[in-house]
């Protein structure tokens, strides 16, 4: 590795208004209100507010496959790598080891070989347990590997600021994104603690447009290029397709972030139903309202988090000590048992959802690049839901009076952590 590389890790250590308003105050960001007639996620007016909130465009024409596990994921993303004809982008958070590694990179210089314009963007932190000479076979295949971010001495601040976001593009038709990085953990069907559970999802049609952004934000950032022309951005013909989508995507500034934004209005926005799965659970006290207000109203408010096999401890210890406030207000908690629950999904009222590589914490929300898919879909919402019924079901739930009974030690140790929630 890299000595100069090995110094910066040392050295390291929207708000709108549509019908809506959402205002966050910069002084008091423990409360967001929404300003106005409450929408409903079925509604064009709720999609007409998200577009405004976020500056993402709603497209319709659309194609979905909801993808669980590696043993379902890998295969289609395989499948998207041999397809193209033009150009592949991909950017990812997590490129580690494994078999897997080794055929998405095989795969990845065959189209390169094929005179396929290959374009990967690989965090230059997540990506630090990737086998070099996998970036050395790409490069030699003429992919183009570029490290997003990597570490400097000089610029310490912008270590905490990653691309999180997990995107592949096939000629600008064909987009994948969600939970899923790729390394060993992710093969499988989640049957062992070895072998992780995700969500994932494929699409096809306009909403690309919203991926091929993200991707083309980060790859600017990182070489100067921007990418244009039918071969990254084609026509697409107008058609019905699978419900009104868009790609929201947020990056660290000051205020409100795209994706927190929407994520308050949808909150905000239920009446019946609300289901989060979160691989990393670390809301801040405006969401823990937000979801209690949630509750209060009536709505059935469920949430699903890591369990005992879990890659960051310290995080689950540290939303942990938000469990009592949702219980007493009503929220339903469950820990996924059987491995590490890596997926990230929102699904209200059984009809709006959202899949992407966006956590439900702070880091997520203000601090790394992120992209989520929204889907005003029945259909689709149906598909997530009968997956979180699933999930439950090897799962354990977390009754109040249980929680109210833990040993203190235990609620030290919470509260230590919550004091570190705005870096998780």
């Amino acid at each position: 590795m890299d000595k100069r590389w090995l110094a910066g890790l040392a050295v390291a250590g929207a708000a709108g208004y549509a019908g809506v308003a959402l205002r966050s105050r910069l002084k008091q960001a423990d409360e967001y209100h929404l300003d106005g007639e409450a929408l409903h996620v079925g509604e064009p007016g709720f999609l007409r507010a998200a577009e405004t909130l976020t500056g993402a465009p709603i497209s319709t024409g659309n194609e979905i496959e909801l993808l669980i596990n590696g043993d379902r994921i890998f295969p289609a993303f395989l499948d998207t790598i041999a397809g193209a004809e033009h150009t592949l982008n991909l950017v990812t958070y997590v490129y580690w080891r494994g078999d897997i590694a080794g055929e998405v990179a095989s795969a990845l210089c065959a189209k390169a070989t094929d005179g396929i314009r290959v374009n990967v963007l690989l965090d230059a932190v997540g990506t630090a347990r990737m086998d070099n000479a996998l970036l050395d076979q790409m490069q030699r295949a003429g992919v183009n590997v570029v490290r997003f971010r990597p570490p400097r001495s000089y610029a310490v601040r912008r270590l905490t600021h990653r691309t999180h976001r997990r995107i592949l593009i096939a000629d600008g038709r064909v987009g994948m994104t969600g939970g899923v990085g790729i390394a060993e953990e992710w093969t499988g069907d989640a049957h062992d603690p070895d072998h992780w559970r995700d969500t994932h999802v494929r699409v096809r049609g306009p909403v690309v447009r919203g991926l091929q952004g993200a991707f083309a934000e980060n790859w600017l950032e990182a070489t100067g290029d921007v990418l244009a022309g039918p071969d990254y951005l084609p026509e697409f013909r107008s058609g019905d397709g699978g419900g009104p989508m868009q790609v929201v995507r947020s990056a660290a500034g000051v205020g409100d972030t795209n994706v927190e934004a929407l994520y308050f209005l949808a909150l905000a926005s239920a009446r019946g139903t609300l289901d989060l799965t979160a691989g990393y659970f670390v809301p801040r006290v405006a969401f823990v309202r937000a979801l209690c207000d949630a509750a209060r109203r009536g709505v059935r408010v469920r949430v699903l988090v890591p369990g005992p096999h879990v890659d960051k401890e310290f995080v689950r210890v540290a939303g942990r000590s938000t469990y009592a406030d949702l219980l007493d207000c009503g929220v339903r908690i469950w820990e996924y048992q059987p491995t590490m629950l890596h997926a990230k999904t929102l699904c209200v009222d059984g009809v709006w959802s959202s899949v992407g590589s966006v956590n439900f914490d702070n880091r997520s929300f203000r601090l790394n690049d992120e992209a989520t898919l929204c889907v005003q879909s029945d259909a689709f919402a149906a598909q997530l839901t009968e997956q979180f019924e699933r999930d439950i079901v090897h799962s354990e739930e977390f009754p109040p009076e249980r929680w109210h009974t833990r040993p203190l030690r235990q609620r030290a140790h919470e509260q230590l952590l919550r004091l570190t929630h705005r870096q998780l």
